[in-house]
């Protein structure tokens, strides 16, 4: 296949670290190692020009914080990046989010007639997700619940080509009117994340006892990923040697610091707020299982990273995950909202940790590598098409 040349749009990118952000990064590293080009547009602080170059090839139009995640932009003026777009001259469009800069890539893909592909992400038409970013305004959260499902119908069929990470997502947007949809998972890095890497070094600042367990989250600290469920779930295990720990950040972070206190848990929990990329394999590494109970995930690319560093995981039996974790062999479901169930099964896996063989398996089957390949595929059957 002859190089080509890849426009990126997203809202979110570095600093902010999200499964958005890294399955960017991740697949975009892959497929500048087999000589493509990728070109990013994002969001970026408040600056002098109205478009910057942050690094090489990663341009950042004029944009404000967001408020209740100060790590997020929103851009003011998206389509101040199509005189560079044009200067880029694209094969192909891609558009990771579908607000303000993946409108303008939406947009400026048409007006050039570039062909153009959508990657649905998030399901941001979640009720929880709604309440979490649409203000406490009750008016404006029935709007967006209404409106949520028609704009993401009218944005994707925009697209000629319509990704999801899963299956699962894949039949949810055909059944809300996407027809075009099809499955490209996220990929994980496999040579980042992996078996070998040493934690002893975070796990001893975390737990004394050679015998203490180590259960871990990763992500966003906010209402949707049901964080409550987890801690509820370490107040009925009521075991001093097993340590909670979550590693991210977001506007409930000071909710569930709170709620672990009511609960009695101020020894078994660690809120460790934003680890550095560098760090993160470590805390993976660190760990004896890791458990999620989202129940809006498209994917779940941290389920992933954690099966590369060979962990099994514990999470919610719901959409993706659903799909992800096989019982008995990489991890364990549990019941979606009951604490009961999740403690049953957290206890369950470090019960007999050994016992979870496929979880390095599982991970590989989702190698960035395997998945560029399944990218690339889409790309190749777009541009053999006469119009677009």
């Amino acid at each position: 296949m002859e190089a080509l040349k890849i426009a990126f749009y997203t809202d979110t990118y570095l600093p902010a670290v999200d499964g958005v952000v890294t399955s960017i990064i991740n697949t975009k590293r892959e497929l500048e190692k087999r000589g493509h080009k990728v070109y990013i547009f994002t969001s970026g602080a408040s600056m002098s020009k109205p478009v910057v170059e942050l690094e090489k090839n990663v341009y950042a139009v004029h944009g404000v914080k967001f408020r209740k995640y100060p790590q997020y932009r929103l851009a003011l003026f998206p389509f101040l990046s199509a005189a560079k777009l044009n200067q880029i001259k694209p094969d192909i469009v891609h558009v990771h989010t579908p607000f303000m800069m993946g409108f303008s890539g939406l947009a400026m893909a048409k007006i050039n007639r570039i062909p153009l592909v959508g990657t649905f992400h998030t399901f941001f038409t979640h009720k929880n997700v709604m309440a979490e970013y649409g203000g406490s305004s009750k008016t404006t959260q029935k709007v967006m619940e209404k409106t949520a499902w028609p704009y993401a119908k009218f944005f994707y069929n925009k697209c000629n080509i319509v990704i999801a990470p899963s299956d699962v997502a894949t039949k949810v947007l055909k059944r809300h009117g996407i027809p075009n949809a099809v499955t490209v998972p996220n990929g994980v890095n496999t040579e980042k994340f992996n078996p070998r890497v040493s934690g002893a070094k975070i796990r001893k600042a975390i737990v004394t006892g050679k015998r203490d367990k180590i259960v871990l989250y990763v992500g966003r600290i906010s209402r949707e990923k049901r964080i409550d469920v987890i801690l509820k779930a370490a107040a009925i295990l009521q075991r001093k040697d097993i340590k909670f720990v979550f590693v991210g950040t977001g506007p409930y972070i000071h909710y569930y610091q709170h709620m672990a206190i009511r609960l009695g848990l101020k020894e078994n929990i660690r809120f460790v707020g934003f680890a550095d990329q560098d760090d993160l394999p470590r805390y993976y590494a660190a760990s004896d299982l890791f458990c999620t109970a989202s129940t809006f995930e498209t994917q779940g690319i941290v389920l992933l990273e954690a099966m590369a560093a060979g962990k099994p995981v514990v999470g919610a039996d719901y959409l993706a995950i659903r799909d992800i974790i096989k019982n008995g062999r990489n991890g364990e479901r549990f019941e979606a909202g009951n604490a009961r169930d999740c403690a049953r099964k957290i206890e369950k896996v470090l019960n007999k940790p050994s016992a979870y063989k496929e979880t390095v398996k599982t991970a590989e089957r989702y190698s960035v590598r395997s998945t560029t390949d399944m990218l690339l595929n889409v790309y190749r059957g777009i541009l053999s098409r006469d119009s677009f």
